[in-house]
């Protein structure tokens, strides 16, 4: 086997074999292939695409390359849930305690922000004490004592998958859908969860700017989840708004804790109780109400257990940027328009997101929205607080909201798009 042969099938809109996939997988993993080789035939697959035998063996050659985790030992039902990634998608820190505390366990592999879409770690690493990397031993553990765990994977868990994401997100082939869906499932599936909620964003501040390729990228990621014997479902959400009314990493924790209170905005409480409800149904647990359980506190006391359990202190003040600036309504009005990428991007430039993984982000940057699409505004009103520690950032950060919203004349009819726009399983 060599690696031109590969390149020069995908090139040729050729389909690889399985014996190609698995060759290259594992060359690659051990260096016998060329980041640049692997560039090529990344860009390859880009602009040719894959069928569905082919996604499957490149997804199950991915799992080979590492270890696999096993929940057998647990006494009540695995389900896990994984974003797509957005803009104020702070989902998962709410989600996973409550899905908990009606009776399921929540093995949450999570992972940190790039660009414009934030990262679970990084918002709870916003927690003092708190730590993301658990052995699998203190995993387990955790996950068997309080019902759920939100950790970084290990370094054995689809090595192969980590090294090809690096080269993928610096040779303009992230966009390849028979990659994204490999690279997700690869991990979810080694990580041995018996069902899986993905839930595929879609909008300006999510990777997939329209329905179809969101589609398309749900169906194939439910295919791959099937045919592994994980029962996986779909949701197809809107990201065209940022969720919530904050992003940012300390601001987006404040904000959850707030519905595991009880409170916190709709739309996020809406989007925490669909997903809860769906993987709690393909966990098989039936007479739970994931609402109960925010009302009455449980959700609550769950969260507060994992946080303890991963060395954070559920009570202690959250970091607080040292400097802020106020964006306010040019004029009155309704809001009809605010753009997720633009204040993804915003939030980003003033320090709750970086650039490469490297780079260190502010636990209290980020931008607190005021007001979300319609809803009146009067003219001076705040609409934003930009939240940074290095004020120098404000001018870059205001730059990328120009033209982000749009404030219609009173009483214009404003109509907004549902939360969830389609399931697919």
């Amino acid at each position: 086997m060599d690696v031109i042969s590969v390149i020069r099938t995908k090139r040729d809109r050729g389909e690889l074999s399985p014996e190609q996939i698995d060759w290259v997988i594992d060359a690659y993993t051990r260096g016998v292939v060329a980041d640049e080789q692997m560039s090529a035939l990344a860009m390859a697959i880009l602009l040719n695409g894959m069928n569905r035998s082919e996604i499957a063996r490149w997804t199950a050659a991915m799992i080979a390359s590492g270890e696999r985790m096993n929940f057998d030992s647990l006494s009540r039902p695995t389900a896990d849930k994984h974003s797509t990634g957005g803009v104020g998608d702070k989902i998962t820190l709410p989600l996973a305690p409550l899905v908990a505390a009606c009776g399921a366990a929540v093995p949450q592999l999570s992972g940190r922000g790039l660009g414009h879409t934030g990262g679970t770690l990084d918002k709870l690493e916003s927690i003092p004490g708190w730590r993301a990397l658990l052995s699998n031993e203190e995993m387990l553990h955790v996950l068997d004592t309080t019902g759920a765990v939100i950790c970084a994977a290990g370094d054995g868990l689809a090595p192969a998958d980590k090294k090809l994401y690096a080269l993928r997100d610096v040779t303009g082939t992230v966009e390849a859908i028979p990659l994204i869906a490999s690279s997700i499932m690869s991990k979810k599936i080694a990580e041995g969860t018996g069902s899986l909620v993905l839930d595929v964003k879609v909008g300006s501040g999510a990777f997939m700017k329209n329905i179809e390729d969101a589609r398309e990228l749900a169906s194939t990621m439910v295919a791959l989840g099937t045919d592994s014997g994980v029962k996986t479902i779909a949701l197809l959400t809107d990201m065209s708004t940022p969720l919530g009314l904050t992003a940012g990493n300390a601001l987006e924790v404040r904000e959850s804790v707030e519905v595991l209170a009880g409170g916190g905005p709709a739309d996020v409480v809406e989007l925490t109780i669909a997903l809860a409800k769906e993987m709690l149904d393909a966990a098989g647990i039936k007479d739970a109400d994931p609402a109960k359980a925010l009302a009455d506190g449980s959700a609550m006391d769950v969260w507060r257990r994992m946080i303890q359990a991963q060395g954070g202190d559920p009570d202690a003040a959250l970091p607080v940027a040292r400097e802020q600036h106020t964006v306010t309504a040019p004029e009155s009005g309704v809001l009809t328009r605010l753009d997720a990428y633009a204040v993804g991007v915003g939030a980003w430039r003033l320090g709750a997101g970086r650039a490469r993984k490297e780079d260190p982000v502010q636990a209290g940057a980020g931008i607190e929205l005021h007001a979300k699409p319609g809803e009146q505004v009067t003219a001076g009103q705040p609409l934003m607080t930009l939240h940074t520690d290095t004020p120098e950032k404000f001018d870059y950060a205001l730059a990328s909201l120009e033209g982000s919203y749009d404030i219609a004349p009173a009483g214009t009819a404003f109509t907004a798009n549902p939360i969830v726009l389609d399931r697919i399983a």
